[in-house]
């Protein structure tokens, strides 16, 4: 396997705004059984905590830190981001995508499904050549169009095709890391962040995104590709058998992902967090499957537990993120102007000269201001602004 560097955190896609009356039956989810008769806040729970945790995990790219030299507060505070969202935000938001893809291709069609990716695949071309280098909304986009060929299959299905794929591609990296620890060769870390000269002005950054944004689409798809694929399978198995919208019909399997999931996911957190006090080529190479894998893991986690609360009625503050799941694109690509304006070198100047504790700080005070924003922006205007348009883009502006 060619050795790239990991890849932000930055997954984002929503099933369309449609409200659950308005929907048709041609849908391979079942209908819905028992008490509940609103759709559940679920989703959209899960969603804007996972877009809380990208941002704690994609201020080390903003800022331009190296974990591996993070001491004192600095490396506690890397720590626990490695156990507790490195590698799970991803996951959980990967899974997200597949299924809300899922969702709209069952109940929307071909037609819908494809314009909405392409949307998408727009979208993410200027955030990542005009904010931000590293958008991969554009990179979903672009493998979504695989998931035309899982319409039909079954959810028991979805999941052995995402065990092959994503079994094939952890092993490959573990055997990478492997065979990289043991020559003698030895190669420093790969950081991933970008060159910035002091005071480098914006055209010029600019003129460099876009000179790169193809070889991060091809790359990026290549790479990723049989990872995300598999995210994305078991996001359309989860749609399959309705997990997140009824999830009181699920007890015991939520209960099942929240004690493998935890039991998993947290041992490799700790293995990666000191994977990633190490300097070493080697070292980086492991970081990623055992992020990934450790990642899909504490995700799943995630959702037995959230998932549990949910069937019980039991949210409690969990709520509160639910706002800004519903408006996860706007607020995605809010945190990257922010971040961009305070770490950039035509703007605020900061890359570089801060560390994890005051980054990660700074990541935790934007990301929970867009808790009660997004839930005035929804009281406002029904939905974001970024959501408005595609919606607009994909279904006319008349819906």
């Amino acid at each position: 396997m060619t050795a790239l560097p990991p890849q932000p955190d930055t997954h984002l896609d929503a099933p369309p705004e449609i409200p659950p009356d308005s929907l048709p039956l041609n849908t391979e989810a079942p209908p819905e059984r028992g008490p509940v008769r609103q759709r559940s806040p679920l989703p959209d729970v899960l969603r804007g905590l996972a877009l809380l945790g990208i941002l704690i995990v994609n201020v080390q790219d903003f800022a331009g830190f190296r974990v591996w030299t993070q001491g004192g507060l600095d490396r506690a505070v890397q720590i626990v981001t490695d156990i507790f969202a490195n590698g799970r935000s991803i996951s959980l938001f990967a899974m997200l995508f597949g299924w809300g893809a899922a969702g709209l291709l069952a109940r929307q069609g071909v037609g819908t499904f494809l314009r909405r990716h392409a949307v998408l695949l727009a979208l993410g071309t200027l955030h990542f050549i005009f904010i931000w280098h590293g958008d991969i909304i554009a990179n979903y986009a672009l493998l979504a169009a695989a998931l035309l060929l899982t319409a039909r299959l079954t959810a028991p299905t979805l999941v052995l095709v995402a065990g092959g794929m994503g079994g094939w591609w952890l092993a490959d990296g573990v055997v990478a890391g492997v065979q990289a620890s043991l020559s003698s060769t030895r190669f420093g870390r790969y950081a991933g962040l970008q060159q910035f000269t002091p005071d480098m002005p914006y055209p010029e950054v600019l003129n460099e995104r876009a000179g790169d944004f193809s070889v991060n689409l091809i790359g990026g798809s290549i790479f990723n590709g049989p990872w995300l694929l598999a995210l994305f399978c078991l996001g359309a198995a989860a749609y399959r058998i309705g997990l997140l919208l009824r999830p009181h019909e699920h007890l015991p399997l939520l209960r099942r992902l929240s004690v493998w999931g935890w039991g998993l996911g947290l041992p490799l957190g700790v293995l990666l967090a000191w994977l990633n006090t190490r300097g070493d080529y080697a070292s980086g190479l492991l970081a990623t499957p055992v992020r990934m894998g450790g990642g899909l893991a504490l995700a799943l986690g995630y959702v037995g537990v959230l998932g549990t609360l949910a069937a019980q009625n039991k949210l409690g503050g969990w709520l509160a993120f639910a706002a800004s799941g519903r408006v996860a694109m706007s607020n995605y690509i809010a945190q990257s102007l922010i971040m961009t304006t305070v770490f950039y070198p035509y703007a605020g100047a900061q890359y570089g000269q801060w560390g994890a504790a005051s980054a990660v700080a700074l990541a935790l005070l934007v990301g929970l201001a867009q808790l009660p924003t997004s839930a005035w922006v929804l009281r406002r205007w029904g939905m974001g602004p970024l959501e408005r348009l595609v919606r607009a883009l994909v279904y006319g502006w008349q819906k």
